[in-house]
């Protein structure tokens, strides 16, 4: 199936920019911001700015900018955490650029947080050997961040918002090139935006999962609408499992997550008998990487029959973890636990699409004129695990990368694109009750694709997904409900794929058999 849209209107409204973003997290944000200001810009937003993982990330922007660190420190914890199956000169850029781009942030007046001196507060998480984290709000990074770039990216008289636009397909000419995209407006009437240079910034696959710290709207769009045109994806076995998001026994589709952070400040991961179960499990205990960290809390409360762990910060003071943990220490205080009394119950839950569009160093796709950027994207920067934090700076680095290939891509002349759209064969119009749909494959991925995997499950996970997913390719319904349910079948089934086709245990992909 090549294009969602169940054919074009030969009315249909044309829009034309030099270039589209798809996606307002911090990579499409930053990335709007290095387009050069002689180009016409469109962000397409799924919804506000405050849906977004990155708007939701707590813990910080790793980079080696403290006086005891260096680039070379950073890349060896990369490539610990990524076990090794990290690109080479991926993380060489990664970390040898990160710390200007760091410093860009500085200037450009995100509120990071200070030490007592007025120096950058640094901090340290899961897998990092030293402090290299900055942080904003105290546990607030991704929101504060998006605040500032989006108040940048507002003044820029050469960018568009189109907030509530949601992308269904990608087009590209008969020589395979990018022509632009078809989107639903914010009052679901299907347009045309014509560009040779769309941006893939999407975001997470986290409604692919029964429990996620995604958002709702993070439903693999991106991926999906970029395999229909042909983009190559790589390492979706790949899905980081954070291992503490905070346990509920209400069913909530989406986790608070309990930052790293909270460990790198001297959080303790516990059992109900008070028992720390990180210790001889790796040197770095509860530093470890989430992978590890995420397969022992699972083994653990495997032995122990439960449900859930612990996380005790109880060491601090009440008025150190409201500073330090504002949003963390609110949210828990809601639901009845104080963290400077209490231990707070945490279970792994989907949290990090490691995998994604494959893109060369400069964030550039197999497709020409298309580009991927942040978790959309395959970097090769994380390797089989991210290293806590690195996430956001791979939004930095490989967003601003992007619009420089472009900004040089434009100012080369070029071939007038193309405005003839494809022939697209309608489909009969079906009714299906897509929340069942979704919740069945969320239920499988849960059950079947977890923290630790096994064939037999991946492979009957993935005949049935693949079941759906045909069904629905089958037929049309209007509205985002279908597209959204679709998206997920065909990214769910690559994940099961990928998963099934790698034999070894390496990094997040663990095979009991």
């Amino acid at each position: 199936m090549k294009f969602v849209s169940n054919g074009f209107p030969d009315n249909i409204e044309h829009i034309s920019f030099d270039v589209i973003i798809i996606g307002a997290g911090i990579a499409g944000l930053y990335t709007a911001l290095h387009i050069d200001e002689r180009y016409s810009c469109c962000i397409l937003s799924k919804g506000n700015v405050d849906l977004s993982n990155s708007w939701l990330a707590q813990g910080g922007i790793a980079a080696a900018i403290a006086m005891d660190d260096r680039p070379k420190y950073h890349y060896e914890d990369t490539f610990t955490a990524g076990a090794g199956i990290c690109d080479n000169a991926a993380v060489s850029v990664l970390v040898s650029e990160g710390p200007s781009d760091v410093r860009r942030l500085v200037e450009m007046r995100v509120p990071f947080d200070l030490d007592g001196e007025g120096d950058l507060d640094i901090t340290r998480e899961g897998g990092h050997r030293r402090r290299r984290v900055v942080h904003a709000g105290g546990d607030a990074t991704g929101r504060e961040t998006v605040k500032a770039l989006e108040h940048l990216v507002s003044q820029r008289k050469n960018v568009t918002f189109m907030a509530g636009s949601f992308l269904t397909d990608i087009l590209t000419g008969s020589k395979g090139a990018v022509t632009g995209c078809a989107v639903l407006d914010k009052n679901d009437v299907l347009k045309i935006l014509d560009s040779g240079s769309v941006v893939i910034a999407t975001g997470g696959i986290g409604q692919v999962y029964k429990v996620s710290t995604n958002p709702a709207v993070a439903t693999g769009d991106g991926l999906a609408a970029a395999m229909r045109a042909g983009a190559k994806l790589k390492d979706m076995e790949f899905i980081q499992f954070h291992p503490t998001g905070l346990w509920t026994s209400k069913d909530e589709n989406r986790a608070f997550l309990i930052s790293e952070a909270v460990r790198g400040e001297g959080g303790l991961l516990k059992n109900a008998a008070g028992e720390r179960f990180m210790l001889g499990q790796h040197e770095l205990a509860e530093l470890a990487p989430r992978d590890i960290v995420a397969r022992a809390i699972t083994e653990e409360m495997k032995r122990c029959g439960e449900d859930h762990m612990f996380v005790d910060i109880t060491e601090k003071s009440s008025e150190y973890l409201q500073k330090r943990f504002p949003t963390i220490y609110k949210e828990c205080l809601s639901r009845g636990i104080d963290i400077s009394k209490d231990w707070i119950p945490v279970c792994p839950v989907q949290h990090y699409l490691i995998g994604g569009i494959q893109t060369n160093l400069h964030a550039k796709t197999n497709v020409s004129g298309l580009y991927a950027c942040g978790e959309a994207a395959s970097t090769g920067v994380h390797g089989a695990n991210r290293l806590a934090s690195n996430s956001m700076l791979e939004c930095l680095v490989f967003g601003r990368r992007a619009a420089e290939h472009i900004n040089a891509r434009l100012a080369e002349p070029s071939e007038t694109l193309p405005s003839k759209l494809p022939h697209i064969e309608p489909r009969p119009v079906l009714n299906w009750d897509f929340a069942a749909f979704r919740y069945e494959i969320q239920q499988l991925m849960n059950d079947n694709c977890f923290v630790s995997r096994r064939e037999k499950d991946m492979e009957k996970a993935r005949s049935r997904v693949s079941e759906i997913r045909k069904e629905l390719e089958q037929g049309y319904c209007e509205g985002r409900e279908y597209i959204e349910a679709l998206n997920i079948s065909l990214v769910a089934e690559r994940i099961l794929l990928s998963a099934i086709e790698r034999k070894d245990s390496v990094g997040a992909h663990y095979r009991e058999d």
